[in-house]
């Protein structure tokens, strides 16, 4: 829901970069919604009314037979669309240029010439730029009206345009951080071509947010899943503002939680939600239905689905409840969406998203699903939620279950928990522990020889796992200095017996994802 905000609309043709467009967008300040390219209908057009459109880039050609296409009304709107890399090619085709497949491909820094002055360069002192290519398809011929703004050094057009119908469309990704002045460019589009007056103001956010809820629930019951986590706590508070009394926070215990996070959830939110706070212990039905359970996918599935039943359940002892709150962020829903149309386009399913089973009793509702992490904190600092919650890093729905690659049992669950405890306070100890966008510990599925005491073990090897990032879309690895992996590596061994080997995971993402499942 737009709630009367200047909307971009990004068209997503499957780019790993796509979430990076709606990045930098959100960085400016504007609003912004990511739909995949066959989910574009024309009333979806009408509802979201976009002040612009931005179609990304993608993995196909234009030039295969079944090729992703183009909405036919994208053209006849009348807005102004920025088109990217795979978005060029397609707009060339559609108005009729041509475009080949060429010998000269480009991927990775490429130095471009701007050759004449555009609104989408202004501000950018120098007609020689460093950009980010990633395309094998060139643009042999311009569509009729367009003119070239830029060549790349391999001669091959970089960027065109048609001012009168507002069209701009470039070869190379702007998005990434390595297109110097990339942000610049999206800055151009934004406010000198799409002329975007309306900014995406958080206070706004909730205040339209508290009257969207209100006129939805009105005096409904809602019952929010708790977890501690700072996703779950603002959609409480924020959910708490608008109906009170009529919302009951419920805290299921899985068995798959932090060391003694439990306990921990239990004593803040009592205080808050007071008799509307509920906490369920139901680790045994988890970890009976986890049994012998391998697949990542699987586990998440049985995980949401028993969520479900859970809170199903505890709402039959709850009169009238019709509502279902959660914490679903916008990379969730990015992440989950499958391109193109098949399960394996898509990254992975969230728990928030992918887990939820088709009949579900109560109605959800996620306030939060237009935003990102950084958005949500934001918001709950606005809402007066204490620092210390939402400073947490982020912990999966699914909890350890998905950090503890293959099978499950109470052993492992123990085992990792001390790890991950050590782990944690080692980081708070050395104040690095707000550095660091998420950290934890993942155990494997494998034992390994080593020696303690002069005696033979066989035991478990775990990952460290620290990433910086800014919303999770993107993050890299913490560079720990020698003397603190040495220290950490030292602390788990020596504390936690079952594990005899430690490693650390230096993946960034791309091209891995944060979780190991």
């Amino acid at each position: 829901m737009k709630n009367n905000i200047s909307a971009i609309l990004i068209i997503d043709y499957g780019s790993q970069y796509t979430q990076l467009i709606a990045r930098r967008i959100r960085e400016l300040e504007v609003f912004c919604l990511v739909h995949p390219y066959h989910k574009i209908t024309d009333n979806l057009l009408k509802e979201i009314n976009p002040e612009a459109l931005i179609i990304s880039g993608g993995p196909k050609s234009v030039l295969d037979r079944n090729s992703p296409k183009l909405n036919n009304n994208i053209l006849s709107i009348n807005k102004p669309i920025l088109a990217i890399c795979y978005g060029m090619q397609l707009i060339t085709k559609n108005l009729k240029g041509k475009v080949n497949r060429s010998n000269k491909k480009e991927y990775g820094h490429t130095i471009i010439r701007i050759k004449k002055k555009s609104k989408i360069f202004k501000g950018i002192n120098t007609n020689k730029l460093r950009v980010w290519m990633s395309h094998g398809d060139n643009i042999n011929k311009i569509p009729k009206d367009f003119v070239t703004s830029s060549i790349s050094q391999n001669n091959i057009i970089a960027s065109i345009e048609d001012i009168k119908k507002q069209i701009y469309c470039l070869q190379f990704h702007p998005e990434v951080y390595h297109t110097d002045n990339g942000n610049k460019i999206i800055h151009n589009f934004i406010f000198n071509i799409a002329n975007i007056k309306t900014k995406f103001k958080i206070n706004k956010f909730i205040e339209n947010k508290v009257k969207e809820l209100k006129h939805i629930l009105k005096d409904k019951k809602i019952i929010c899943g708790l977890s501690g986590g700072v996703d779950s706590t603002v959609t409480a508070y924020l959910i708490n503002k608008a109906v009170n009394k009529n919302l009951f926070c419920i805290f299921v215990d899985h068995g798959l939680l932090r060391k003694n996070e439990a306990n921990e959830v239990s004593k803040i939110f009592k205080k808050k939600f007071g008799k509307n706070f509920i906490k369920i212990e139901a680790s045994d039905i988890f970890l009976k239905r986890l049994k012998n359970i391998s697949d990542p996918e699987k586990k998440r599935k049985i995980i949401g689905k028993t969520f479900i039943e859970v809170f199903e359940s505890e709402a039959k002892r709850i009169s009238n409840v019709q509502y279902l709150g959660q914490g679903t962020l916008y990379p969730d829903i990015i992440e989950s969406i499958p391109f193109f149309g098949g399960p394996t386009a898509k990254i992975k399913s969230h728990h928030n998203v992918g887990g939820l089973p088709k009949k579900m009793k109560l109605k959800l509702i996620e306030p939060l699903r237009e935003l990102f992490k950084d958005e949500v904190r934001i918001v709950g600092k606005q809402l007066n939620i204490q620092n210390k919650l939402l400073s947490r890093h982020p912990f999966p729905g699914p909890g350890l279950a998905i950090r503890i690659p293959g099978s499950i049992d109470k052993e492992k669950i123990s085992i990792l928990q001390e790890a991950d405890s050590i782990f944690i306070n080692f980081l708070k100890e050395k104040n690095l522990y707000d550095s660091i966008w998420q950290a934890f510990v993942v155990l494997l599925p494998i034992k390994s020889v080593g020696v303690m005491g002069d005696k033979r073990t066989y035991n478990y090897t775990i990952s460290l796992r620290a990433i910086t990032s800014v919303d999770g879309m993107t993050a890299d690895f913490y560079m720990f200095n020698n003397d603190q992996l040495k220290e950490i590596s030292s602390r788990i061994i020596n504390n936690v017996p079952g594990i005899n080997r430690v490693l650390y995971d230096f993946t960034s993402k791309p091209p891995g994802t944060i979780e190991w499942e």
